[in-house]
């Protein structure tokens, strides 16, 4: 099997279709879905493993699943962090990731609630995962669905996650083409993660479907998205909000930057684009409709007088640079 987030139809052949055979017609999960859910109980629940070679994995593991949960219009209760140390770990890495983990369960105005940390000689690098449980806000979308004709609206700007973690960890090799203010600014990138204001604004306005832009990037999400929608879509590539310090950073470390995690930014389905993206903008968050949803298949990506198709969700470039 491939580095990184199974295949879809791996998800499909091994995972999902066990659930509902197990479970008959009880939902729980699905392709495309940011949390997984009890409809008796009305509890939610994301989880993450941060398996990259990234130090801050605490931080950015917590903040990856309530991202995940607030973007369904769920209100998080609380995050518990897993930990397994290879043999050779010294207890301040130990330190490190729960200071880490704790930095973003403030950041996202979360409790941390524990967890678990094991020395193991199964693994030969830290494994951070992260759970986070929570309960219906007053407007849950989890079980709305995107149709046919909706506009596609990405909030904020793609790779921000990526681009932070990539700053951090290349900073030397980053550092022979440009100055560290620069390189500074870019890993300040992951301050900009946590999605509160944006999540709360565009479920309050009215959406056919929200979902968090993570593991993936732009691409695989836009193909979640239409895959619960069960359409096509078309949409232009240039309009994609990116950040020059992205592209700056993704082009010398041949980075593709729609392939890359994207924590910070929304996918939006909605049926008006303006009642979404002008009370965001009223909040100083970018908004930009980069698109559709369409009848029939066909996933295109138009790039000026050039059309390609959109694959099926590769393996994020994260796990090609840092494992």
């Amino acid at each position: 099997m491939r580095i990184g987030k199974i295949t879809e139809n791996a998800l499909k052949r091994s995972v999902l279709k066990q659930l509902r055979t197990e479970y008959k017609n009880i939902e729980s999960a699905a392709v495309g879905s940011d949390c997984a859910f009890s409809y008796d109980k009305k509890t939610f629940s994301a989880t993450f493993p941060l398996v990259a070679d990234v130090s801050d994995a605490g931080f950015y593991a917590v903040v990856k699943v309530v991202n995940s949960l607030k973007a369904q219009g769920i209100v998080p209760d609380h995050v518990t962090v897993s930990v397994l140390l290879p043999a050779d770990a010294e207890e301040k890495e130990l330190k490190k990731i729960v200071a880490d983990a704790i930095e973003g369960a403030k950041a996202t105005g979360t409790i941390y609630a524990g967890g678990h940390a094991e020395v193991t000689s199964a693994v030969t690098r830290p494994v951070v995962t992260a759970t986070a449980v929570g309960y219906p806000g007053e407007t849950p979308v989890f079980d709305r669905k995107p149709k046919a004709g909706d506009t596609l609206i990405v909030t904020g700007f793609v790779a921000l996650e990526g681009t932070a973690i990539l700053a951090k960890e290349k900073k030397e090799e980053l550092k022979k083409r440009y100055p560290v203010p620069f390189i500074e600014k870019a890993e300040n990138f992951k301050a900009l993660l946590p999605i509160d204001s944006e999540a709360a604004v565009a479920i309050k306005s009215g959406v056919s479907s929200v979902h968090d832009v993570s593991s993936g990037g732009i691409f695989a999400a836009l193909w979640e998205m239409a895959e619960r929608a069960g359409t096509g879509l078309s949409v232009d590539l240039k309009k994609i909000p990116i950040r020059q310090e992205t592209i700056e950073v993704c082009e010398y470390l041949e980075v593709n930057p729609y392939l890359l995690t994207s924590g910070g930014a929304l996918l939006i389905a909605c049926d008006n684009q303006e009642k979404i993206i002008a009370p965001l903008n009223e909040i100083g968050i970018n908004a930009v409709a980069i698109g559709f949803l369409n009848d029939g298949n066909d996933r295109v990506i138009v790039n000026g007088d050039e059309k390609r198709f959109l694959e099926l969700p590769q393996a994020d470039e994260i796990h090609r640079i840092l494992l």
